[in-house]
C-alpha cells in the first residue's frame, strides 16, 4: 500500500504537468510562438524532467542501496510534492517574461530528479517483500500508482475545463498542482509507517560495499543496456498515445474537443487502474515476460486505428479505441516492475533499476512527446508518429528476448499459506 499511495501521489504530480504543458503552458509561458510551436517548447520543459530522472535516479539509488528503500522514498515523495505546488504558484510569461520559464524548467527539474528516484525505489519495496511465486503480482500495486495519478490528473482537468477555456486560462490551471500540498501529507504519513525491505536487511545492509554506482556500472552494465532497450514502448510509447494525443486530438486540423479527449483519457486510465492487478496477477500464472509479449505485439497492431479514429470519429469508437490501447499498454507496464527487479542482484539493485529506468524516460519518454508534435508540425501527416512507435516496440519486443531474471535465495513470508516459502526448494 506504501508503493501504491505514494507513487499514484507521484504519478499525479507528474501527469498533471504533462496535461498542463499540452492545453495552458504554451500560451501562458511562451506566448509569443505560434500554437504547435508553443506546445513544442511546452514539451521541451516537460522532457527536461525526464532528462534528469538518470541523475536523480543515483542519487537516490545511492541513499536508497546504502541506508534503505524507505528513507529514499519518503525523501522523494517530499521534493516531488513541494515543486509541484510551486508550480501553481508561479507567475507567468505576461507577469515576469522570461524567469517564468526559467523557474518552470527549474521545478520539473526537480520532478524529474524525484521521479528518478521515487520508481525503484517502490518497485524494490514491494517486490522484495514478495515470495517468488507472487513477485510480478506485488510489482502491481507499484505499476497501480500509475493510472491512479492519471486518472485523478485527467479527471481533474476535465473538470476544470468544462468551465471554459477562460477560466483555465486564467487561474483555473493552478488548482490541480496547489492540491499537491494536501497530497503530500497523506503520502508521507503512509510512507514514513512502512517497514524496511527484508531483502536489503538479509543482503545488503551493512555489506561492505563500493560506491553503490560503481558497483551497477561495472557488475550489471549489460542488464542495465537490456532494461534501457526493453522501456521504449513501456515509456515512450506510453506518452505518445496519452500526451502527445492529447495536443494531437485538440489540434485545430483533428478539431476534438479538450473536454472529449480528456474523459476519453479518463476512461482509459480507469480501465488500467482496473486491469493493472489483474494483468500482474496473469503475469504469475503465465509468466511475466509473456503476458509483456503479448502487450507488446498488440499495442503496435492497435496504435494506427487509435490514432486514425481521432480524425475520422465516430466518437464512441474514439473511447473503445483509448481504452483498448491502454489495456494492451497495461500488459507492457504491469509485469515490467518485477521483470526490470529481477534484472538485477540485491547488490546495487536500487541504482542499477533506477539508472535504467532513469535514462530510458529520459530518452524514450522525454522526446517522444516532443519528437512526435515536431514530426507533425513538419509534416502534417500522423504516419510519421505511427512508424516511430512501431520501431520502438520491435526494439522492446527484442530485449524483452533477451532479459535475464534473477531469483532472490532469502525465504520469504508467504501470506496465502502463513509460511516462510523458499523458492529455490519450490523449483526443486
Amino acid at each position: 500500500m506504501a508503493a501504491f499511495v505514494g507513487t499514484a501521489i507521484e504519478w499525479y504530480d507528474f501527469y498533471i504537468y504533462a496535461t498542463a504543458a499540452a492545453l495552458v503552458f504554451g500560451p501562458l509561458f511562451f506566448p509569443e510562438a505560434d500554437r504547435m510551436v508553443g506546445v513544442a517548447a511546452a514539451f521541451a520543459t516537460y522532457a527536461v524532467g525526464f532528462a534528469v530522472r538518470p541523475l536523480g535516479g543515483i542519487i537516490f539509488g545511492h541513499i536508497g542501496d546504502k541506508f534503505g528503500r524507505r528513507p529514499s522514498l519518503v525523501i522523494t515523495l517530499l521534493v516531488m510534492g513541494i515543486s509541484t505546488a510551486l508550480v501553481g504558484l508561479l507567475p507567468t510569461y505576461a507577469s515576469i517574461g522570461a524567469w517564468a520559464p526559467a523557474l518552470l524548467i527549474f521545478l520539473r527539474a526537480l520532478q524529474g530528479l524525484a521521479v528518478g528516484g521515487e520508481w525503484g525505489g517502490a518497485v524494490l519495496m514491494a517486490v522484495e517483500h514478495a515470495p517468488e511465486k507472487h513477485k510480478t503480482f506485488y510489482g502491481g500495486f507499484a505499476q497501480l500508482g500509475n493510472p491512479a495519478g492519471a486518472l485523478m490528473a485527467t479527471l481533474m482537468f476535465s473538470a476544470l475545463t468544462v468551465q471554459g477555456e477562460d477560466f483555465l486560462i486564467n487561474g483555473g490551471w493552478r488548482i490541480p498542482f496547489l492540491l499537491s500540498f494536501v497530497l503530500i501529507l497523506v503520502g508521507f504519513w503512509v510512507r514514513n509507517r512502512v517497514e524496511e525491505s527484508p531483502v536489503f536487511e538479509a543482503e545488503v545492509e551493512g555489506a561492505v560495499q563500493t560506491l553503490p554506482l560503481k558497483t551497477a556500472i561495472l557488475k550489471n552494465w549489460k542488464a542495465i543496456l537490456i532494461g534501457i532497450g526493453l522501456l521504449p514502448l513501456s515509456t515512450g510509447g506510453y506518452q505518445l498515445t496519452t500526451t502527445f494525443a492529447t495536443a494531437y486530438g485538440t489540434d485545430p486540423s483533428v478539431g476534438l474537443d479538450e473536454t472529449l479527449i480528456l474523459n476519453a483519457l479518463a476512461l482509459a486510465a480507469l480501465v488500467e487502474l482496473v486491469a493493472t492487478l489483474g494483468v500482474a496477477w496473469l503475469g504469475d500464472k503465465w509468466g511475466r515476460k509473456r503476458v509483456m509479449f503479448i502487450g507488446l505485439l498488440g499495442s503496435m497492431i492497435l496504435v494506427i486505428p487509435q490514432f486514425l479514429v481521432m480524425s475520422s470519429g465516430p466518437e464512441w469508437l474514439l473511447f473503445v479505441a483509448f481504452c483498448a490501447m491502454r489495456l494492451l499498454m497495461t500488459a507492457t507496464y504491469a509485469p515490467m516492475a518485477t521483470i526490470m527487479a529481477q534484472l538485477f542482484p540485491p547488490q546495487a539493485r536500487y541504482t542499477s533499476i533506477s539508472l535504467s529506468n532513469g535514462v530510458a524516460a529520459a530518452f524514450w519518454g522525454g522526446l517522444s512527446p516532443l519528437t512526435a508534435t515536431l514530426l507533425y508540425a513538419a509534416t502534417g501527416s500522423i504516419w510519421p508518429v505511427l512508424s516511430v512507435f512501431l520501431g520502438m516496440g520491435a526494439l522492446s519486443i527484442f530485449c524483452l528476448y533477451l532479459a535475464p531474471q534473477h531469483r532472490d535465495e532469502e525465504p520469504a513470508f508467504d501470506a496465502t499459506t502463513n509460511t516462510e516459502y523458499d523458492p529455490i526448494e519450490a523449483t526443486k
